[in-house]
């Protein structure tokens, strides 16, 4: 009988102290800098993280879309391309998970860019949204100059794509999570569900984290 009061003593505790451990905060990725600045006569010590870099694209709907329609929201990337025969429909199918999760969230968005745009016209990405029963701007699909897309894969800390010999497209599968500070939070095998099971996880997490700023709603987006 002792025994057993013990063990439920201890399974109370337990349960105490997960309750009282708080929600769990998020790593932040990427390089970051050390400053000390003066602020109120004072010498402050502050931590500047890696952000997303700027950039300005075009959506499935033929609309312009920066990084400040990004202000305020939390948001998932990926790299693809509509012809791709191997990883990307596995990816698609999989970030429709995350999408129907969080599709009606205003402040939460999912971005996938083109990786050739050549071929990956607006007309191209709104049929490729269509079949994968994507409405609304919730899921942007965005195609810019290869170059730019290319270089801005370094600022989400994936590889950077590459065209082989026979000019097939090789990129990561990675699915990235980005917080409202344009931070990198987080990184996922887009092809494995059970990773992106915890990037669902993972943004529900993000989004009871302190310090993450109220949405700051960009008309339209």
């Amino acid at each position: 009988m002792k025994k057993l009061v013990s063990a439920v003593v201890i399974m109370l505790l337990c349960n105490a102290c997960k309750f009282n451990s708080g929600p769990t905060t998020l790593p932040i990725y990427g390089n970051r800098n050390v400053v000390t600045k003066t602020v109120d006569g004072k010498s402050v010590t502050d931590t500047i993280y890696q952000t997303i870099p700027p950039f300005k694209f075009i959506n499935q709907y033929g609309d312009s879309i920066s990084n400040k329609n990004l202000d305020g929201h939390i948001y998932v990337a990926d790299f693809f391309f509509t012809t791709c025969p191997s990883i990307c429909p596995v990816m698609q199918r999989n970030m429709l998970t995350v999408y129907d999760e969080f599709k009606t969230d205003k402040d939460f968005k999912i971005l996938s860019y083109t990786i050739d745009p050549k071929h990956d016209s607006v007309t191209i990405l709104k049929n490729y949204a269509d079949k994968l029963g994507i409405t609304g701007n919730t899921w942007l699909f965005l195609q810019g100059k290869k170059e730019e897309t290319y270089q801005l894969a370094a600022g989400y800390l994936v590889s950077k794509p590459q065209e082989d010999a026979k000019q097939q497209f090789i990129h990561d599968g990675l699915f990235i999570l980005v917080d409202k500070q344009k931070r990198v939070r987080g990184s996922y095998d887009g092809t494995d569900p059970k990773q992106v099971d915890q990037l669902v996880k993972d943004i529900k997490t993000l989004k009871a984290e302190p310090g993450q700023t109220p949405i700051n709603e960009v008309k339209g987006y």
